[in-house]
């Protein structure tokens, strides 16, 4: 048994194409339940502040 107790947030993917400075996070994956894109999406914006950042809440 693990001293570690975990949940998964839900599954998501980032398409980063840094020559169009953009960061793309979605949703991927069915088992996972639905992810909140929003927080890592704000965290992305803090990170790369020149880059244009969007999210989406679909599935892949």
């Amino acid at each position: 048994r693990s001293k570690y107790d975990c949940e998964s947030l839900g599954a998501r993917r980032i398409l980063h194409q840094s020559e169009k400075t953009t960061i793309y996070v979605y949703r991927f994956g069915m088992g996972f339940g639905r992810a909140n894109n929003f927080v890592p999406t704000e965290e992305l914006k803090a990170k790369y502040p020149d880059y244009e950042i969007t999210w989406a809440g679909e599935d892949y």
